[in-house]
């Protein structure tokens, strides 16, 4: 496999937790770069012409991801984080100039803390958790089942190892 560009774009909306995005674009690059040496043949990209993959962070509160899984989910409650894998969900793998845009992620940094404090964690593994976690969806990765469920979170625990987080 020749060199992959990987563009990591975020954002931050969420004003009363700033973050090390830098810091946390890194974190993806690296986690992306292990799933890509790891299980590249059974993700969305296996079988497509690329040389760029392009994915979006939004860091958010709760109440925001309330108001998106209630519009675009038909969901009624706060998320930790939602995906929206535009490639891996699209029938029509869309490629433009050699390169693929996944999607976005959407992490509300509330729910990282609260679950920062539940499981006497630090903020920032709980949130490489999650990014390592939406890049799996982003992938094409789900877990409708308990065997799905533990491939993604097994493959986040090698990844976030793997990495040195």
């Amino acid at each position: 496999m020749t060199k992959t560009k990987i563009n990591v774009f975020s954002e931050n909306i969420f004003a009363e937790r700033k973050i090390n995005e830098k810091k946390f674009i890194d974190t993806a690059k690296k986690v992306l770069q292990f799933y890509m040496a790891e299980i590249f043949e059974q993700s969305c990209l296996f079988g497509q012409d690329f040389n760029t993959i392009s994915f979006d962070f939004l860091y958010c509160d709760s109440k925001k991801t309330h108001e998106i899984n209630r519009e675009y989910r038909n969901k009624d409650y706060p998320a930790d984080i939602i995906t929206f894998a535009i490639f891996a969900d699209s029938e029509e793998k869309f490629i433009f100039d050699g390169e693929i845009n996944l999607g976005e992620v959407i992490i509300a940094l509330d729910k990282v803390e609260e679950e920062a404090v539940k499981k006497g964690s630090t903020f920032d593994y709980e949130l490489a958790f999650l990014i390592s976690h939406g890049i799996m969806h982003l992938l094409g990765f789900d877990h409708q089942t308990e065997e799905d469920y533990n491939f993604v979170v097994d493959m986040q625990n090698r990844a976030l190892k793997g990495i040195g987080v």
